[in-house]
């Protein structure tokens, strides 16, 4: 196997890898980028992915000076990233200095810091992009298909990796505020219960004196029930809330 080749199979499995171990979103793109420079003849690559308002933001970059040139993108909304972000499509720039008037700001600064081609890929999972990235070249040309294919592979798997890892949160998330909805709910009915014992009310009417006292202290519901329940509330200051009480 030649060398590229090689190290093009271990970035896959070093990829995959990642993504079923503790998930360091950071480290995970910071290696992407560095291993795309080897992969792809590129002098330097960055990565960008969308926030939740769809704003493009830095999440990885070669060198300084490819970080810089990402933030521009970013601050003038312009450049192959931004357009790969938008189109959801590889966009390819064979010579930077004819890209000039279609993108002003970015094309003459990166010409400036001595690139002279660009490659942006989309970050993409069926019809959701989540982000970009952007590889340069200090000569002028296109990237070989090969390459342009292997490093379309490369963004998708991120981008399966990161959707994973955020599915995987919300999931976590889900299921801890559904395990807190069910214990708070016990809470508040054993409140409930001992409320309507101790003042002689119904557990309907138990429940609206337990949520007016709530109300009326700026407490959460659960806490109040809590402090029933463990006694440190007394149900005959509870019932100071109760219509006519």
């Amino acid at each position: 196997m030649a060398p590229r080749e090689k190290l093009r199979t271990e970035t896959f499995v070093t990829l995959a890898d990642t993504m079923v171990k503790d998930f360091d979103i950071v480290d995970f793109l910071s290696m992407l980028s560095s291993r795309c420079i080897d992969l792809f003849d590129a002098r330097e690559a960055g990565l960008m992915l969308a926030d939740p308002d769809g704003r493009m933001q830095l999440t990885a970059s070669s060198s300084h000076e490819m970080r810089l040139l990402e933030l521009l993108e970013i601050q003038h909304e312009q450049g192959p990233c931004p357009d790969a972000y938008r189109t959801g499509a590889p966009v390819q720039v064979a010579d930077l200095t004819e890209a000039v008037a279609r993108w002003p700001q970015f094309a003459p600064e990166a010409l400036a810091a001595g690139y002279r081609s660009a490659l942006a890929l989309p970050m993409r999972l069926r019809d959701e992009t989540i982000g970009a990235l952007n590889l340069l070249r200090v000569e002028p040309g296109t990237f070989p298909d090969e390459d342009i294919t292997a490093a379309q592979a490369l963004a998708d798997v991120a981008t399966i990796g990161i959707l994973h890892h955020r599915a995987v949160a919300e999931s976590h998330l889900l299921s801890e505020q559904l395990q807190y909805a069910l214990n708070s709910r016990v809470v508040i009915e054993q409140a409930k219960g001992a409320l309507a014992q101790k003042l002689d009310l119904t557990t309907d009417e138990a429940f609206d004196v337990l949520r007016r006292y709530s109300r009326a202290h700026n407490l959460r519901l659960v806490d109040t029930a809590a402090a029933v329940v463990d006694r440190t509330l007394d149900a005959a200051v509870v019932a100071t809330e109760r219509p006519g009480g």
